[in-house]
């Protein structure tokens, strides 16, 4: 099935999908073949080693600029390779871009010495990190802070609880956002500080099994003391990070709605190429005009998310990070992807749902995905309020 739209592809984009995807059939998909079809997350070694592989040719954290060992790649580019990554239906491709481990947009605000110590290496795919920034009374309410920070002579003391931490069990340090309590009863704006993992006082809690097998965990901060350098972006970082983080949402949820975009191709794929292969009644099921209404309607659907995530990063690299921009693209393609995840499923009956198959890993992984980087609810109030709404 041909489904790319080439023609709003430049030249140089293309060429450079193409490398990634070449990149991703000669050395990542014969490592996938050898892992067991259990569902679970790919060993920690063998992620670290594409990731490593990746940046080493170009395409890991491509969009950061040559000098902290990006490519300077715009913002479109990498957006085209997630959504290749995600069409591939390779499970270790993912990891081969950066995404919630990787470098954070949070720590281009940080200072020079902060870029050298945590940036870099990221960049560079040799360190991972976490966010912590979820606490359990708070969800969506993201910045609903009751972990803090108090000021202590030249220090800071930071006490709190975060949950649903992605990474925490293999970060070399974590980006805590707390709010601000600068003494004397008074409470500033959040405040986004950088801690090494094995900082004093800082411990992993509980950790939580999500659906598609990804585990998610309890930070715990109790009396954390750390020096005023860990302020990201230093003494002007003060109760500044819900603004820097602006850019850092946007831009995350953009690159979700790519590797949906991508996911939703490659399930429409398999739907496509088992309707033309099973046979029921007499006849190939593709001829049945219920089961072209799943895979036309998915085509469509798939088209216009591909179309939209690619406008939404192209005024990106233009200058224009609204963030309702990248609300409608995330909402569209992550509900686009569970539709269409779920319609391929529903071609191919119980052989897409016995484990094992690619669908019922998708089926389970791609619900997710409504959710992680603000739910299609917040989306949804962020675009009404853009609307001049509520």
């Amino acid at each position: 099935m041909t489904s790319a739209p080439s023609a709003v592809l430049e030249d140089g984009h293309r060429e450079l999908v193409e490398a990634f995807e070449s990149f991703i059939r000669r050395e990542v998909v014969p490592l996938a073949a050898e892992l067991p079809e259990t569902g679970d997350l790919p060993p920690a070694d063998l992620r670290a080693y594409v990731r490593k592989r990746s940046a080493a040719l170009g395409f890991y954290a491509g969009d950061y600029p040559e000098e902290l060992g990006g490519s300077g790649m715009p913002f479109s580019a990498v957006v085209l390779l997630h959504h290749a990554a995600g069409r591939s239906g390779c499970v270790l491709a993912p990891y081969a871009l950066a995404g919630s481990d990787g470098p954070s947009p949070l720590l281009r605000h940080g200072t020079p010495e902060q870029v050298e110590r945590y940036l870099l290496p990221l960049v560079r795919g040799e360190a991972l990190r976490c966010l912590a920034l979820t606490e359990p009374q708070a969800g969506s309410d993201a910045f609903r802070l009751t972990t803090t920070a108090r000021r202590d002579g030249d220090d800071w003391v930071i006490s709190g609880h975060k949950t649903f931490v992605s990474n925490a069990d293999r970060a070399d340090f974590a980006l805590v956002v707390t709010a601000t309590d600068q003494g004397a009863g008074t409470t500033g704006g959040a405040t986004a500080f950088v801690l090494p993992m094995d900082q004093p006082g800082l411990r992993i809690g509980q950790r939580y099994e999500g659906m598609s097998g990804e585990p998610l965990f309890e930070l715990l901060l109790d009396r954390v003391r750390v020096s005023a350098d860990a302020v990201i972006g230093g003494e002007e970082g003060v109760g500044a990070a819900m603004a820097l983080a602006v850019d850092s949402l946007s831009r995350g949820r953009l690159i979700v709605a790519a590797m949906c975009d991508g996911i939703a191709e490659y399930a429409l794929r398999l739907g496509v190429e088992y309707a033309k292969e099973r046979e029921a009644f007499g006849m190939r099921i593709g001829g049945y005009q219920h089961v072209q209404e799943l895979l036309v309607s998915s085509r469509a659907e798939v088209e216009a998310a591909k179309l939209l995530t690619l406008a939404c990063a192209r005024l990106v690299d233009a200058g224009t990070e609204a963030p309702e921009n990248a609300a409608l693209a995330k909402l569209t393609s992550s509900q686009t992807a569970v539709r269409v995840v779920d319609r391929a499923l529903q071609v191919h009956g119980a052989t897409g749902w016995v484990r094992g198959h690619p669908l019922e890993f998708l089926y389970r992984y791609v619900r997710m995905m409504t959710i992680i980087e603000g739910t299609s609810e917040v989306q949804k109030v962020i675009v009404a309020r853009a609307m001049g709404l509520g």
